[in-house]
């Protein structure tokens, strides 16, 4: 019978308040409230561990997402260099290998409609 996670937590949050406030002396299932407390903590200390990485990976895909930001700006730089170059320029190996299309490899463009002939 096993749940989502949402519900296991909301099931022990109330499952200890309750019995904290309704029978905190007494024992059930041969255990003590502190006993199932006990029984319930490595479930509560995964969810908080969990919680902590979740947040570690957004601090991280911040950081990330700020280099990445930094990288896109420096290489629109060096693509124009490359492009400026008179050794290398639109046509060269090395353009291509950024992975941009060769001047040469590019569509002009041009079209031209067919001209439909209708036969009914």
């Amino acid at each position: 019978m096993a749940r989502n996670p949402k519900e296991n937590l909301e099931k022990i949050q109330r499952m200890l308040t309750a019995w904290e406030a309704l029978a905190p002396d007494k024992k059930f299932g041969g255990m003590t409230l502190a006993q199932f407390r006990a029984v319930a903590q490595p479930a509560l200390d995964s969810r908080q561990r969990i919680d902590n990485l979740e947040e570690l990976v957004n601090q991280e895909q911040a950081r990330r997402d700020e280099a990445d930001e930094i990288f896109l700006e420096k290489a629109q730089l060096v693509v124009a260099g490359v492009l400026a170059d008179p050794e290398e320029g639109p046509d060269s190996p090395l353009y291509e290998g950024f992975g941009y299309t060769p001047k040469r490899d590019r569509e002009t463009g041009l079209t031209r409609k067919s001209k439909k002939t209708g036969t009914k």
